[in-house]
This record gives structure tokens, C-alpha cells and sequence, in this order.
């Protein structure tokens, strides 16, 4: 009965340490850094809409994958880079803002890499400004 228990024991104390192991690479933010954090776009035209790109170097031994990437709101369209990231490489994310209402911009961008599970979530700002009449 001892023997059983024991054994018991040491089975869920393994699969408790396989599932620790497991969860250290599960967010994006482990593998890529920004090269800003937050993007600040400035002031920009009502009805004109303002592309930009979100730049993250590959901190991981392994080229990655982005998966795919998605915006908070329909007003935003990013676009995810077709090849691998190799390591140590500049990985780009097009994106590009619809500026059909004036106001204060608060956006984030999500990214997913292949064999994360969480994404890695980037920030811009700016302002709508009214167009000015000719």
C-alpha cells in the first residue's frame, strides 16, 4: 500500500512539474520586444486614414511565427509579416487607422505568435482633428 501511494505521489508531482514547465513560454511578451511600447501617432486628418508599423525584434534562439494579429475595434487594420522572424531579426506589423470620428485615439493591437497562447498587446495614441475647410 505504501508502494502505491509513494508512487502516486511521485506521478503527480511529475505532471505538477511538466505543467510548470509548460506554462513558461505561453505569452508572446517572452519572445519578441518592442522597439516602442506605445506608439504615439500625433494629430491626423479627420477622413484621411494613417498607416504606420509596429516594429519587434525576436529575442528567442528560433525563427518565429506570427500567427496572426488583431485589433480592438474595426477602425483598425493590422497587417501580419508572411515570413518567419528570424532570431535577432526586425519583424514588422502594418497597421493602419480608419479617422472617420474626431477625438482622443486609444488603440491596441494583439499579437499572436505560433506556439503562444497568450499575445503580446501594443498601444497607440493620437487625435482626430476636425479637416480644416478650404
Amino acid at each position: 500500500m505504501k508502494k502505491i501511494c509513494l508512487l502516486a505521489l511521485l506521478m503527480s508531482f511529475a505532471v505538477w512539474v511538466s505543467a510548470q514547465s509548460s506554462e513558461k513560454n505561453t505569452s508572446a511578451e517572452s519572445a519578441i520586444k518592442m522597439v516602442k511600447e506605445k506608439y504615439d501617432i500625433g494629430k491626423i486628418p479627420q477622413g484621411q486614414p494613417y498607416t504606420f508599423y509596429m516594429e519587434f525584434v525576436n529575442q528567442t534562439k528560433k525563427p518565429l511565427v506570427v500567427k496572426s494579429v488583431m485589433a480592438g475595434c474595426g477602425c483598425t487594420v493590422p497587417e501580419k509579416p508572411n515570413e518567419p522572424i528570424l532570431p535577432g531579426k526586425v519583424g514588422k506589423i502594418k497597421v493602419s487607422y480608419n479617422a472617420a470620428t474626431v477625438g482622443p485615439v486609444n488603440r491596441d493591437v494583439e499579437i499572436y505568435l505560433a506556439g503562444y497562447t497568450e499575445p503580446k498587446v501594443v498601444y497607440f495614441t493620437g487625435e482626430v482633428v476636425a479637416a480644416s475647410k478650404k
